[in-house]
This record gives C-alpha cells, sequence and structure tokens, in this order.
C-alpha cells in the first residue's frame, strides 16, 4: 500500500492537489483578516477604546496566549484519535466548523466588548489550528516525495492570494463604506468577519469532496472499541520510542524556536505599528502588500527547497528574521514599516511552506495525523510563548520596541539547533516504518 499518488492517475493527482491546496486559499482569509489585520486595530482602536494602547496590546497577546494553550494541550491527541479513526477530513470538516461560526459571531463585537471579542477570537483561533492538524497531515499521503516542498509552497501562495483578496475587498469596505451602502466603518469591519466565515466554508468543499480519506493501520495491541483510549495508546507508544525519532524530534525543537519569532510577529506586527503611531491605512495597506508579494516569493522558495534544500533554504529565511526583528526596533516611520514587511514578504511564505515539507518527510504516514499534532503543539507553544514574552516586555518597559528586538532570540537559537538536524536519517527511519506497516 503506498501514497495515494501512487494510487491513481496523473489527472486525478493533479485534481487532489488542486483541491488540496484550496483549503489553504480558504482558511487564509481568517488569517489574514481576524488574526493579523483588520480584528487587532479593531480590537485596539475600538473595542478596547476605552484603556491605554499598551494595555490592549498586552490583552491581544495575553488573548492569543490562551488560544494556543488549549490547541497546544490537545493536539496531539487529536491527531492521534484521528489516526486511530481513519477520520482526516471528517475533523477537519468539524473544527474548520467550529472556527467558522465563531468568527461569523464577531460581528456582534463593538465598544467595550473586548472580553467578548477575546473569546470569540480564542474559539475562533482553536477551530483554525485543530483544523490546521489534519490539512497538514494529509500533505505527506498525497504529495509524490519529489512533489512535496513545491506542494506545500504552492499551498501558502494560494493562501496568500485568497487571503489577499478578500482582505482588499473588505479594506475598500471599511474605507470607503458608503460606496457599498454600508452606513459606517465599523459595520463594515464588523460585516468582514462574516466574509471571512463566508469564504472559509465555501472554499473548504473541494479538500471535503475531492480528496480521498487517507488509508490507515491498527497498532499492535491497540483498543478498536474504545477510540479515545487508543489515541492515548499510541500516544504513549510513541513517546516510548521516542529515541526511534530522534531527528524528528530535534527538527520539532528547532521549529519550536524559530516560529515562535515568526508567529509572533504575524499577530503583534499591526498592534505594534499602532503603538508607536504608525497610521491604519500604511498598517494595512503594507499588509496587503505582503499578501500578494507572499504568492510569488512562496512558490520562488519551493524552488529553492527542491534545489538546494529545505533546511539550507530555512537557515537563510531565519537570517533575514533576524534582521527585520532588529530593524523593527528602530522603526519610526511608514516608510520603514513597509519596508520592514516587504522582507517578511520575501521569506514568510517560503519557511513556513518548507518547515511544514520537511516534516512531512520525516513523519511515518501511519502516525501523520498524531505526529503532525506535536507539531501544531510545537507551533502553538510558539504562539505561546512569544506574545506573552511580547506583552511582558512591553508591560515592563512601557513600549514594545524591546518585546519586537527580544524576537531575535529565538531566530538564532532555533536556527542552530536546525543545523544539528540529519534530514536524510529522519526520512530514512519514517520510511523504514511505513515499510513495516505495508504503507510504503
Amino acid at each position: 500500500m503506498n501514497t495515494i499518488a501512487d494510487q491513481v492517475d496523473e489527472r486525478t493527482y493533479k485534481r487532489i492537489i488542486n483541491a488540496w491546496v484550496m483549503y489553504d486559499w480558504a482558511n487564509s482569509a481568517f488569517a489574514t483578516t481576524v488574526m493579523s489585520t483588520v480584528l487587532p486595530i479593531f480590537y485596539s482602536t475600538v473595542i478596547a477604546s476605552d484603556m491605554p494602547r499598551v494595555a490592549a496590546s498586552s490583552k491581544w497577546g495575553y488573548t492569543n496566549t490562551i488560544a494556543m494553550l488549549l490547541i497546544a494541550f490537545s493536539a496531539p491527541v487529536l491527531g492521534a484519535l484521528a489516526d486511530h479513526s481513519g477520520a482526516k477530513k471528517r475533523f477537519l470538516g468539524a473544527f474548520a466548523s467550529v472556527g467558522i461560526l465563531a468568527t461569523a459571531l464577531l460581528y456582534f463585537v463593538s465598544t467595550g466588548d473586548w472580553l467578548a471579542a477575546s473569546l470569540l477570537y480564542i474559539v475562533g483561533r482553536f477551530g483554525f489550528a485543530a483544523a490546521n492538524i489534519f490539512y497538514d497531515s494529509l500533505l505527506p499521503h498525497i504529495a509524490r516525495p519529489e512533489d512535496i516542498d513545491y506542494v506545500s509552497a504552492k499551498g501558502y501562495a494560494l493562501g496568500y492570494l485568497g487571503g489577499g483578496l478578500l482582505l482588499a475587498i473588505n479594506l475598500a469596505w471599511i474605507m470607503k463604506p458608503d460606496l457599498f451602502g454600508i452606513p459606517n466603518s465599523e459595520i463594515a469591519t464588523r460585516l468582514s468577519f462574516v466574509s471571512v466565515a463566508i469564504w472559509w466554508a465555501v472554499f473548504s468543499i473541494p479538500i471535503m469532496r475531492v480528496v480521498p480519506e487517507p488509508p490507515h493501520v491498527l497498532e499492535a495491541g491497540e483498543s478498536q472499541e474504545n477510540p479515545v483510549k487508543a489515541a492515548f495508546q499510541r500516544l504513549a507508544n510513541t513517546f516510548r520510542e521516542i529515541r526511534k525519532y530522534r531527528e524528528l524530534v530535534k527538527f520539532l525543537i528547532a521549529f519550536w524556536l524559530y516560529n515562535d519569532g515568526i508567529g509572533t510577529i504575524i499577530t503583534m506586527a499591526t498592534i505594534y505599528g499602532a503603538e508607536i503611531g504608525i497610521g491604519q491605512t500604511h498598517l494595512i495597506g503594507a499588509l496587503l502588500m505582503v499578501q500578494f508579494l507572499g504568492v510569488p516569493f512562496s512558490l520562488i522558495y519551493g524552488r529553492i527547497g527542491q534545489k538546494i534544500g529545505a533546511k539550507p533554504a530555512i537557515l537563510g529565511g531565519l537570517v533575514i528574521y533576524t534582521l527585520i526583528a532588529i530593524g523593527g526596533f528602530f522603526m519610526s516611520a511608514p516608510i520603514h514599516f513597509w519596508i520592514l514587511a516587504a522582507f517578511v514578504a520575501l521569506v514568510q511564505g517560503g519557511t513556513q511552506a518548507l518547515s511544514r515539507s520537511l516534516y512531512g518527510r520525516l513523519t511515518p504516514k501511519a502516525k501523520s495525523a498524531e505526529f503532525f499534532g506535536f507539531y501544531d503543539v510545537s507551533s502553538k507553544f510558539a504562539g505561546i510563548v512569544g506574545p506573552a514574552l511580547f506583552a511582558f516586555v512591553g508591560s515592563m518597559a512601557g513600549s514594545s520596541r524591546l518585546s519586537i528586538l527580544s524576537l531575535i532570540i529565538f531566530f538564532i537559537v532555533g536556527g542552530l539547533v536546525l543545523t544539528r538536524v540529519n534530514v536524510e536519517e529522519g526520512a530514512r527511519v519514517a520510511q523504514e516504518e511505513d515499510r513495516m506497516l505495508g504503507l510504503a
């Protein structure tokens, strides 16, 4: 039994790949409008307008921390449960639905509703992140080994394009509401959250209809009657055999470290820019530029990964991120924000796409959702520590300039750990386990 790609003809293979990457197009609307741009600014300037800006920034940081804690502690169990039951797509659909509903309900938040906004955002981001576990875990099943870097990068590129297109529409509503028959910018902002929910729902249809559910196998001694018990049995077996996956564990540690910096820049950039006095038009315009520049740069990065290897390409991206954090400390004018945003566009999608595909190479197919659960834990603990550190340093210093500078440590240490990962050995271990279970 081989990958799905080995069991279908070329036309069907391309159709499956295109359906899979469309989910990046679908859910990236949440990442752009809700996580990165419209909601953080709305939270700072309207929802929490009755408190100091730095207090609003801190509350936003702690809101992200709580959301990430929830998914971090549940992700491995959810992944193991999906592997046991052969239900990756059903889990994806269920958690995406949770995120979609919470996003739509953000329409009802307004001035002073910071607690309700935070709670809905936490639920929405939980659904978004949990669904991504099962989406990512499909990658090693559907993509051929020689295609996996580019397929992952193509997903990120479509995510940038789809998220950017809807964000552009949302921004047009917010900046010129009268042109669209909308009473004011606040109503337009709240309608943008509804549009994200609809976009996410509609463009999730291809992956649910076209991508097959991957085959699964039960491990020796695994409970067939109680799926939750079986999930914990799988986790226990994995921890007992953790030495076997030494290279994968080293990569997870590296990813946890450097993705901490990347994730914090994504979630805190706009609220940091607002704090130091950069106008909303510049903040939103620069981030919209990132979305569209991210499309070609992600595809280029995918090709670079194919040619020189994912690991060297990621390391190059971390060097650029270190320079971005240093530049953020000195930022004082809108042009600085635009320049730094352009550098983010250069490496953001590529480093994350190649991290996903490199991890896919190190992952046994029989445990793909479980292992991508650990991957998501690594990602979400990055989402916990980074924003929490950002909020703490900002609270202590009275300014977030030192907060942005503090992110350098994550890129440097994460890069050093990544240099110690033996990708070829890790891939050999994963392939050997697949052969033993008849999945290779």
